[in-house]
């Protein structure tokens, strides 16, 4: 069945709301867990169900998830499969931007006339999950569905951040609401089990992962000429239309990494005992770019509820409950807690790394003596000594700063920023 599947996936927009984090790059090639990129999760997925042919739309400061793309999948000769990049353009049929989710799938879809195919299968790149699309495919065959949708069971709390569907009892959608509003949401429950009911999950959420059967993508596009998004226009039009639509219900972990707070969050819920997400599921590997870095070295530190990448030189006082990305450097007596350090992209030899101490330039990395609490350090950074970097809650925003910027309590410092000995940024420690 998944022989019978193209994929594309959807690079994202401009990312505001992950922003300093995509102010270089797009959602899907912001780091995440150390070592891998947001882009791996969709990709890895889709070579674990044994779907082969991806294509990943891009248009918004694509450079970086092109090249991640172009130097991490490579299927040998003897497959059909492919990750391709299909980066907005210029036809003569069109020629703008990507309107919207379903403005760019429509604008792509002739890059797919070479290919044989049943069925379309149109992801996020920005999400965190793990699925079996090979049951998402039966499911939706057994249905006899034009167009199935993941939807995953939700609280009232939670429901009115999402397009909410009303499902009956035979797994069809009779209707359909974006972002409902909290006073409204009694009349959108679904029938839910028992288990799910005691948790007050009543309401069913689109994951933003759909299945369409190749003849119905295309007359929804024909019906709809000037739909640009699939969850305000052709979702909605395809089910007031009586097509059939189903809803394939997930209860695995599954979040959508749209904002600082979330993207925080799901990489420090990664350092858990036992997580709801598992990077160590040897049946479904996260795959990623072979850099062959070396082993981390680590002198005396102590380190407690944390993830180490490759090729880290630690020497830091104490770790705790943290995410430390590739080639991450951290001197004498630092603390970090609560924090994400993404690395960098390569190292400094010994000489670059003296010189620029005698010029008093701060070395890429953390540098001694430092504490650094409640932050997300960006790739390249430069950390000198006896610096404090402190994010809390209820820490004032700051909208825009040169170097760093301060989301939902956390201080994120921009790719690159040079912070100099003796700074204080945020709260007191």
């Amino acid at each position: 069945m998944t022989n019978d599947i193209i994929c594309l996936i959807l690079g994202g927009g401009v990312g505001s709301r992950l922003y300093p984090l995509t102010g270089e790059r797009s959602k899907p090639a912001v780091p995440i867990a150390g070592k891998y990129r947001l882009i791996d999760i969709p990709i890895s997925n889709c070579i674990n169900s044994g779907v082969r042919r991806m294509f990943v739309l891009t248009q918004y400061n694509s450079a970086s998830l092109n090249r991640h793309i172009k130097m991490t999948y490579q299927f040998d000769n003897f497959s059909s499969g492919f990750a391709d990049i299909l980066a907005a353009e210029q036809t003569p049929n069109n020629d703008g931007w990507f309107q919207g989710t379903a403005d760019a799938v429509r604008q792509s879809m002739h890059h797919l006339r070479n290919h044989e195919y049943k069925y379309v299968l149109i992801l996020s790149g920005d999400h965190l999950y793990q699925m079996d699309f090979g049951k998402f495919v039966k499911f939706h065959i057994e249905q006899k569905a034009d167009l199935t949708i993941a939807t995953i069971p939700c609280t009232a709390k939670e429901a009115p951040g999402f397009g909410i569907m009303k499902v009956n009892g035979k797994g069809f959608i009779q209707s359909f609401t974006e972002k409902p509003a909290p006073y409204i949401l009694q009349n959108w429950k679904s029938e839910m089990s028992a288990e799910d009911k005691a948790q007050g999950k009543d309401w069913l959420a689109s994951m933003g992962i759909y299945l369409f059967s190749k003849g119905a993508l295309q007359k929804l596009f024909d019906d709809s000429p000037n739909a640009t998004d699939f969850g305000k226009e052709i979702i909605p039009n395809a089910i007031q239309g009586g097509r059939p639509v189903a809803s394939y219900q997930f209860n695995g972990y599954w979040t959508d990494i749209g904002t600082i707070a979330s993207f925080y969050e799901a990489n420090l819920a990664l350092t858990e005992s036992i997580p709801d997400y598992n990077l160590f599921d040897q049946d479904n590997p996260v795959f990623t770019r072979q850099r062959m870095l070396p082993p981390s070295k680590v002198f005396g530190t102590r380190i407690d509820r944390s993830m180490i990448a490759d090729g880290c030189v630690i020497h830091a006082d104490t770790i705790t409950n943290s995410m430390i990305g590739i080639r991450s450097r951290i001197g004498n007596g630092t603390k970090v807690l609560d924090s994400i350090l993404m690395g960098a992209q390569k190292y400094r030899d010994l000489d670059q790394m003296l010189m620029e101490l005698k010029e008093g330039t701060p070395i890429e990395g953390i540098g001694e003596n430092c504490h650094i609490e409640r932050a997300i350090i960006d790739k390249n950074c430069r950390i000198g000594d006896n610096v404090v970097i402190k994010g809390a809650e209820g820490l004032e925003e700051d909208l825009e700063q040169d170097l760093y910027c301060i989301r939902d309590g956390i201080v994120v410092l921009k790719k690159g920023a040079v912070i100099p000995s003796g700074t204080k940024i945020g709260a007191e420690v």
